[in-house]
């Protein structure tokens, strides 16, 4: 519409909740659909939070709150990286906001000036590569296959950088592809941006507590860089707190400044009754987030036996968050009733309209040879929504 913003007519839809949205409309229509396509936990927000939340309300939390957050929630936050993560971080440096994905716009709208160029490995999560075009800045893509298990290398790191090149963002456990960055990969990486002082990291946590592999891993725990670490978390996936928007940063003071004086300009503080019920979660212990990241580790081994059992499809194995990205591009070009499946994009409608089930195209995640598929849902709509999936791919032809 040529009366729009050039802004907002160059934004891609966001692909994943596109995706959602045509299987709610399926579902309208009576069709029994099975949605992967959302990351969002099918858990309920544990008892503890909840009632801090009515505690809340009953005790007038009902006003403005500080743009950073209130500072009892922002120091337990700090808290939390000293006792779970060994950062040290004071309560200044914690930007609280509504949503991880706010504290990502906030610090990539302070650190981006048009031009600069920010380099993501691929696959990303679908907002980065937005984002970083509402900055005016130059998206740099890596690209790492399922042969390396979606995940870069040094030496890739080193041959992407620039004089223009100013931040670099990913994340780990990583949305798509479920992958985990060990500590020595961090290093590896680490050990590259030191060389080069003016770049800045934005490092992505929020799938932090689904790890399947152990102790997490942040690249903020290397003392050369951490100044230039903007670490970026929340409580809607450890949590199953989505709907409440409340996410975070941690960052040098100066950065953490400049995000705060954004967010005064947008939307100001977080609300007040959702940053109570953060506070509690983050008082009330592991326990449910434990049992949580258990019941996902089984669902994934179950999908992951499922997956390796469609033939011309490759899988690996993720070592956290609750998706996969299987490579799909052998059933490009087959057809269906004599319509042709050219790309990921067809297939997932052909997936939706066929199999009644949701997935996402891994174009929208910088790798047009996969899908996306959650498996944030309960193990019988799992193995309904596998086998479906198989069925429809054993028509093409």
């Amino acid at each position: 519409m040529t009366f729009l913003s050039k802004r907002i007519n160059n934004l891609s839809e966001s692909q994943t909740i596109k995706m959602a949205k045509l299987g709610r409309e399926l579902s309208a229509k009576g069709i029994d659909v099975i949605n992967l396509s959302f990351g969002e936990p099918d858990f309920f927000t544990p008892d503890s939070v909840k009632e801090a939340a009515k505690q809340a309300i009953d005790d007038n939390y009902s006003y403005y709150t500080p743009v950073s957050g209130y500072p009892e929630l922002r120091k337990a936050i700090a808290a939390k990286l000293k006792r779970e993560n060994d950062l040290d971080y004071s309560f200044d440096q914690i930007v609280v906001s509504t949503g991880a994905k706010q504290s990502l716009a906030n610090a990539i709208m302070c650190l981006v000036d048009p031009g600069d160029e920010v380099i993501v490995p691929t696959p990303y999560w679908v907002s980065y590569s937005e984002m970083i075009k509402l900055a005016e800045g130059t998206c740099v893509f890596i690209n790492a296959t399922v042969e390396q298990n979606f995940k870069i290398t040094a030496e890739q790191l080193e041959a992407a950088i620039t004089p223009k090149t100013k931040l670099f963002m990913f994340s780990s456990p990583c949305n798509p592809t479920g992958s985990v960055y060990t500590k020595e990969e961090l290093a590896s990486l680490a050990a590259v941006f030191e060389k080069y002082p003016n770049i800045y990291i934005i490092a992505d946590e929020i799938y932090e507590h689904i790890n399947f592999v152990g102790a997490h891993a942040s690249i903020a725990s290397f003392d050369a860089i951490k100044d230039r670490v903007v670490l970026i978390n929340g409580f809607s996936k450890s949590y199953a707190m989505t709907g409440w928007r409340v996410g975070y940063m941690a960052a040098n003071k100066e950065i953490a400044n400049a995000c705060d004086k954004m967010q005064g300009q947008i939307t100001s503080g977080t609300s007040s009754i959702a940053q109570r019920a953060a506070l509690a979660a983050y008082e009330g212990g592991l326990e449910t987030v434990e049992a949580m990241r258990d019941e996902f580790k089984k669902r994934r081994d179950i999908v992951y036996d499922l997956l390796k059992a469609i033939p011309d499809i490759k899988v690996n194995l993720p070592d956290g968050a609750f998706y996969f990205f299987p490579e799909v591009k052998a059933y490009f070009n087959r057809s269906f009733n004599g319509t042709p499946i050219k790309n990921a994009e067809e297939l997932c409608l052909y997936i939706l309209n066929e199999a009644h089930v949701s997935v996402v195209t891994g174009e929208a995640f910088g790798n047009e040879d996969c899908i996306r598929i959650s498996y944030a849902a309960a193990e019988e709509k799992l193995r309904d929504a596998v086998s479906r999936i198989q069925t429809a791919l054993s028509n093409l032809k």
